[in-house]
């Protein structure tokens, strides 16, 4: 009878264990989110918000993601990144480039976290940094605007003077110029990722100086929205803009974060994922040009797909030789390609861009 018993115990005890073992392995993980800006930018904050979306639809349970916006580039990140970390989550995004510090920071505190920052160029051993190439879709967007100008002066309503807006509108430029070498650029800073009165009035001060097509690297629909009422040209960035300003809308460089956040969380599920970096483009699927307005002549379209298609194919890259700064000497020689290494560190502008870098 006690024999039975304790087989009885036994076998109740390992199925008790068995059941923990199931649900515990059924757990989704979790990832948390932090942007710059509100959700409902559509801008910046709003494309990484459509790939956590993406990223949780797609696990099919397997992931649970939270998220926290408008949060400063300044101490109030490090304390949100630390309560994400305490609340469970696995992995944690940071989604802009002044949260870097404050990143690295918290890493150190939670060894068994792993934290992404996005633009930034800081890793450690549960660090790693990811980006999309938005230089890809601000030079696909320059062929556009170098066909579509009727005065050849182009604008961009600039965000902060750093590598990776400076190569944007470098890019931008690149592409306006290889197929009308006459366009010039102007650039507008606002030094704020966000602000829609900044925004407005930079890209008025820019169709004031004669600019007919504008690009931007902020996060608010204002300059397409300027752009509609002035009766000039204007792109979305980082998302389809065009219910802003449908007759101004060109076309929008549309940015999907979504297939680098299934990657990262798929490496942390399968415990494969390691320190590093991300940098993912047209060839990924990670950038594309879409959403081409009326006023965008189908001979134009053409020739911007082809680029885009081009660049899928490693056949084409924005920054080949020769190319010439704005003084006019040469910083890359014919054939060949900048480097990557080049490209996050850029600090000066290419020719037909006027105006000088902010110091």
């Amino acid at each position: 009878m006690l024999l039975s018993r304790l087989k009885t115990l036994t076998t109740v005890a390992v199925l008790a264990v068995s059941s923990l073992t199931l649900a515990h392995a059924a757990e989704p993980l979790k990832a948390g989110f932090v942007y710059i800006g509100p959700t409902g930018d559509h801008g910046w904050s709003y494309a990484h918000d459509q790939g956590r979306k993406q990223l949780e639809e797609q696990s099919g349970g397997k992931v649970k993601t939270t998220f926290v916006e408008s949060v400063p580039e300044t101490a109030d990140a490090e304390r949100v990144f630390r309560d994400l970390a305490q609340k469970g989550n696995k992995v944690i995004f940071a989604t802009s480039f002044g949260y870097m510090n404050q990143m690295v920071k918290v890493a150190k505190a939670f060894p068994k976290t792993v934290f992404m920052h996005a633009t930034g160029y800081k890793t450690a051993a549960n660090l790693g940094v990811y980006d999309v190439r938005t230089y890809e879709g601000a030079y696909m967007l320059g062929v556009v605007a170098g066909k579509m100008s009727k005065g050849n002066k182009l604008g961009v309503v600039a965000s902060i003077p750093i590598p990776e807006v400076i190569r944007n509108i470098n890019a931008f430029t690149l592409g306006a110029r290889s197929v009308n070498p006459k366009i010039t650029t102007r650039a507008i800073w606002v030094n704020t990722w966000f602000d829609p009165g900044k925004e407005r009035e930079a890209a008025l001060a820019l169709i004031s100086q004669g600019c007919d097509v504008l690009m931007q690297n902020t996060d608010s629909p204002a300059v397409v929205q300027a752009a509609q009422e002035k009766g000039v040209l204007a792109f979305g960035w980082d998302s389809d803009m065009s219910k802003f300003g449908g007759k101004a809308h060109l076309a929008a460089s549309i940015l999907n974060w979504g297939v680098i956040y299934k990657k990262v969380t798929d490496d942390v599920a399968a415990g494969t994922w390691k320190s590093g970096s991300l940098w993912w483009g047209v060839k990924e699927g990670a950038v594309n040009i879409d959403n081409f307005g009326p006023a965008v002549p189908a001979d134009v379209r053409k020739v911007a797909e082809e680029r885009r298609d081009a660049l899928k194919a490693d056949k084409l890259h924005p920054f080949t030789g020769p190319l010439k700064d704005q003084s006019g000497k040469v910083f890359l020689a014919a054939g060949k390609v900048y480097s990557d290494a080049d490209l996050l560190k850029m600090n000066f502008f290419v020719e037909g861009v006027q105006g000088n870098v902010p110091k």
